[in-house]
């Protein structure tokens, strides 16, 4: 029990170290974001999470520790994505994304037979609209490494793999249901984490 305590500790340490990296970064102390810090502590997170903890109040521990860390991870990619584009650009296209889509104007076909969803919930639909400039694409990976950093686990897809995967599976709603727009929605089912699509109106 006493190593468990020791790897859960160096885990708290280690998002506190990589913390105060990102911090110097976003305040211009260090010219690069800390990447290879980063990586080494979702490796380390994968890791712990292939060790099934058993103990209740350590398994708590680490889910809390796995929480801080996905917390400061979106807060990150939120600075990245404003230190690119600039706070209001980055404010209206937010606006913009999360304004409610009009309906599809086909019913999407009848639902396969309901399987056990084993996340909290799915995350909200991005929408994809034709010739996208890919910043639809970053927001879906995002999620997708999410639902699996919350199993323990790293995401088995690149970026680009699935860039590629969007594009295939846009050009086949749209020519099905002849609209521009596709949106996408991420969420686990069965341990597996699913990609979906549905076709919006413009």
């Amino acid at each position: 029990m006493k190593k468990q305590d020791d790897e859960l500790d160096k885990l708290e340490e280690d998002i506190r170290k990589l913390k105060n990296k990102y911090d110097q970064f976003f305040t211009g102390i260090i010219k690069l974001p800390p990447d290879h810090e980063r990586r080494g502590v979702e490796v380390y997170i994968h890791e712990l999470g292939k060790l099934k903890i058993r103990d209740n109040t350590r398994r708590f521990r680490f889910n809390q520790l796995l929480t801080r860390f996905n917390q400061f991870r979106e807060m990150w990619s939120r600075k990245m994505r404003e230190r690119e584009e600039g706070p209001l650009d980055f404010r209206r296209r937010q606006a913009a994304m999360n304004e409610p889509a009009p309906p599809p104007p086909l019913p999407p076909p009848p639902p396969a037979p309901s399987a056990r969803v084993t996340s909290d919930k799915a995350e909200p639909y991005v929408r994809v609209a034709h010739e996208s400039n890919g910043e639809e694409v970053r927001r879906l990976y995002e999620q997708i490494e999410r639902e699996h950093l919350k199993m323990g686990k790293l995401p088995t897809i690149t970026i680009d793999q699935l860039g590629a995967m969007v594009e295939k599976q846009s050009q086949a709603v749209r020519s099905r249901y002849h609209v521009n727009s596709v949106a996408f929605r991420v969420e686990t089912v069965d341990g597996k984490v699913k990609l979906k699509a549905k076709p919006l109106q413009d």
